[in-house]
């Protein structure tokens, strides 16, 4: 995110991203995480440990795509395939707590965008507090 960030600050034309873009990551959202914490001690009492997961695989290359548009990135991603892609794959088994009727709220679009804003946000405080404080002398 951060390299997004800044190679838009600098309208920069690329961003280089690792590996081949091919392996698979699943997200989670920390409030549906917190949300998911509750409805288990509300609603399970069994011994076993209970995956929390969003159950939704994406590609590091969507996830690259989806950080340029969200951020608002208008270069290109340059794939550096001499970089390891690590592992394939890494979904949970979040059964369990499906099978129990818990559920997520937040796609990751929308968790990212959120989260984003939270940054901007924390950004323009520490930046007007900056100004402040330049503004004082």
């Amino acid at each position: 995110m951060r390299r997004f960030h800044e190679a838009k600050d600098k309208k920069a034309g690329e961003v280089v991203v690792w590996g081949s873009g091919s392996p698979l990551r699943e997200f989670l959202h920390v409030d549906d995480l917190a949300d998911a914490c509750v409805f288990l001690m509300d609603r399970y009492s069994g011994f076993e440990h209970v995956n929390v997961g969003s159950g939704v695989e994406v590609t590091i290359k969507e996830l690259a795509e989806l950080v340029k548009e969200v951020v608002g990135f208008e270069g290109k991603l340059v794939w550096d395939c001499s970089k390891p892609d690590e592992t394939p794959r890494k979904l949970m088994d979040s059964s369990k707590v499906a099978s129990l009727g818990g559920h997520r709220r937040f796609l990751l679009k929308r968790g990212f965008v959120r989260l984003m804003n939270g940054i901007w946000r924390t950004l323009c405080r520490r930046r007007s507090k900056r100004m402040l404080y330049a503004s004082a002398f």
